[in-house]
């Protein structure tokens, strides 16, 4: 990787407090309740409950698991097409842009068997991780991804292209221009990049998209010292 960790330590210097949360209707206990119970509607009833990760959740799972796969989801695609992001890992002056899985094309990933018994409050983790707001950019959906050891019934998260969250139509160059600058109360979207590059690599998953992406970052980078 051309992206390096020396290059995530200088973007760390530039992170800053935690700014308020932008106007919008934020999810309650309650409602973090019903996602729980939404999401368990549509399980196979088989008991074991899955969930497929295809960015931050790789590296920072945010919740128990007991067995993890890698498996490959067809019909989706991860792209950085969640925006625009200033709070956590971006600003009003340099918003950032997230991975979620966008239609078309396929995605590599890895999948995460919640514990026996303890479904229900490892689901309420991942809900309050990744849906701070009602409705969500990117609900809950199932989906069947493809393993060695055969199809895996799990959830995932995917955007919804009739949010105003939904950004399409950029160029790569574009995108790494957004990933290089921006960064929020969290960290930098360089390394949120370096993170899910390099721990795809590590469970043998390349991603050309994103290995192009972290090269270009890095050489935005290195070009302003």
């Amino acid at each position: 990787m051309r992206l390096t960790e020396a290059h995530v330590a200088r973007m760390a210097l530039l992170v800053m407090p935690d700014a308020p949360r932008p106007p919008g209707e934020a999810a309650t206990d309650e409602d973090y309740r019903q996602f729980v119970k939404d999401i368990l509607a549509g399980s196979d009833g088989s008991g074991q409950v899955w969930v497929f990760a295809y960015g931050s959740l790789i590296w920072k799972p945010a919740c128990a698991f007991v067995e993890i796969r890698t498996g490959l989801l067809r019909g989706w695609h991860r792209a950085f097409c969640l925006g625009w992001n200033t709070r956590f890992r971006g600003s009003e002056q340099n918003p950032g842009l997230m991975l979620a899985l966008d239609r078309g094309g396929s995605c590599k990933g890895a999948l995460y068997r919640l514990p026996p018994g303890k479904a229900e409050e490892n689901i309420e983790l991942l809900c309050r991780r990744e849906m701070g707001s009602k409705p969500s950019p990117f609900p809950p959906r199932w989906v069947t991804v493809a393993t060695e050891h055969g199809p895996v019934r799990a959830f995932t998260f995917c955007i919804d292209r009739n949010s105003g969250r939904y950004v399409s139509g950029l160029t790569e160059d574009q995108v790494a221009e957004v990933l290089s600058k921006a960064v929020g109360s969290r960290g930098s979207m360089v390394e949120y990049l370096f993170n899910t590059v390099s721990h795809l690599e590590e469970m043998g998953i390349h991603d050309p998209h994103l290995w192009r992406l972290q090269e270009l970052v890095a050489e935005r980078l290195d070009a302003t010292g």
